[in-house]
């Protein structure tokens, strides 16, 4: 193999070379990605811890943890195939090449292990995304405690069908190849079926049970968010936050049609796309947790820009001129106190209004009054019964409550009412007919009359 190498042709060579260097950049776009996910699991205990305690965690905090676990796991096998086994495994090969690969040879060795690789790759795989389908379901339960049973029923449905597909997957993995060392034969060919870099049964029932569930789990939440009174945008924002599957299918989607169709380079492949999927799955699931401690840290920044723009937008609709008017602003540029008394130090606080009630008289046809309603008024014509000159009056009646309360000891006193009429002519417009005042009623009558 050492001479095979040595004897490699130009085009050979770059192309090994081009295929170092994205193995350089896939090694660190997996340690990258798994610093990122750690640090997102890491801000939602956090989040949780700040909230509820350390010690009223619930079990989808523990399941994420177990996800990331796992996807340090993956990480590390994925890191394996290319660093340690090359990106070779038991696929991609001719049944010439089979039979003339020794078990001495080193390359034999490196198949092998890329075989192992890959199979627990999809072990790894099948239990971070199931681990993160559990811990929605988990979070279902809180999100929708007291809205009603159905959803309650749905959500136990939910694990049914989580459970069920994910004892699938596994058995699918572990069963699909028997013997079970055929896993990593090398020759005899032992088929697509044990090659678990590009096992056609393995790859299509991990993805259909992995959409299956995801869209499943979107039916709950997206359903009820839509339909609740929150503002549009709100809706929206919680829509893009519990939608995080939709991105895992497609990322679930792109990886099994790079698999089927590169079945050459689907070693190497396969770990680097099950790395991508996984991160969005844990970032996605955990972005709903981290939000409300974003918004604490983040939250007087964003009040701050949104203060400035509102005060500039302020200034600019404040520097029109002091004539300005609008609809209903009266003609002076002042305050108006028209059908307003003087100030005075004991205002009245327990004003009840219990009626009012204004109506336009008219005399005509021997002194008989019409009585109208103010809203149904209509233009005044003149009528046959009736002269043009004919007077209208406008009359007013409002009933009025003054309750007022003498703690001092002693006999009660009756305040003037007339009295306090004269020292404040203003109150004379807004008498009612009937003012009850200590137990003495005093009826006034006031009325205005409008040609």
């Amino acid at each position: 193999m050492a001479s095979a190498a040595a004897e490699l042709t130009p085009e050979e060579a770059a192309g090994a070379a081009a295929a170092a260097a994205a193995a350089q950049a896939f090694n660190i776009e997996v340690w990258t990605l798994l610093g990122i996910g750690s640090l997102v699991t890491f801000l939602r205990i956090v989040a949780r811890t700040r909230s509820v305690g350390f010690r009223k965690l619930q079990p989808d905090d523990y399941l994420v943890i177990v996800g990331l676990i796992f996807y340090g796991i993956e990480s590390g096998l994925a890191y394996s195939v290319g660093a340690h086994a090359h990106g070779l495994a038991n696929n991609g090969m001719t049944d010439a090449q089979r039979e003339a690969l020794s078990t001495d040879d080193p390359e034999h060795r490196l198949r092998v292990i890329g075989s192992i690789i890959q199979l627990c790759g999809w072990n790894s795989y099948s239990v971070i995304l199931w681990a993160f389908k559990a811990s929605w379901l988990v979070f279902y339960i809180r999100l929708t405690d007291g809205i009603g049973k159905s959803y309650l029923y749905r959500i136990y449905v939910g694990f049914g069908l989580v459970v069920g597909s994910w004892v699938i997957v596994v058995v699918n993995i572990f069963l699909a190849c028997r013997p079970f060392h055929r896993n990593w034969q090398i020759n005899p060919d032992p088929g697509n079926v044990c090659q678990p870099a590009v096992s056609n049964q393995i790859v299509w029932v991990c993805y259909a049970f992995n959409v299956t569930t995801d869209m499943y789990l979107l039916s709950i939440p997206l359903p009820m968010l839509w339909s609740s009174r929150l503002k549009t945008w709100k809706k929206l924002g919680l829509v893009f936050l519990f939608s995080g599957g939709i991105f895992v299918m497609v990322c679930g989607t792109l990886r099994a049609v790079v698999i089927v169709t590169d079945p050459v380079n689907g070693a190497q492949l396969a770990g680097s796309w099950a790395v991508r999927e996984t991160f969005v799955a844990l970032v996605t699931t955990n972005l709903p947790h981290i939000f409300p401690l974003l918004k604490v840290w983040f939250g007087p920044v964003i009040d701050t820009l949104v203060s400035t723009a509102r005060k500039s937008s302020n200034y600019s609709s404040n520097s029109a001129p002091k004539g300005f008017r609008t609809f209903g602003g009266g003609g002076s540029s002042g305050p108006s106190w028209r059908g307003r008394g003087p100030p005075t130090a004991n205002p009245i606080t327990n004003f009840t209004l219990n009626e009012s009630e204004e109506r336009m008289v008219g005399e005509n046809n021997g002194g008989k009054s019409n009585s109208i309603r103010l809203e149904d008024m209509q233009t005044a014509r003149t009528s046959d019964g009736g002269s043009p000159g004919s007077r209208v009056r406008i009359h007013k009646s409002v009933q009025v409550d003054i309750v007022t309360e003498d703690r001092q000891s002693g006999p009660r006193e009756t305040p003037d009412l007339d009295n306090s009429i004269r020292e404040q002519p203003w109150l004379q417009g807004q008498l009612p007919q009937s003012a009850s005042v200590e137990g003495s009623t005093i009826k006034r009558s006031a009325s205005k009359r409008t040609s």
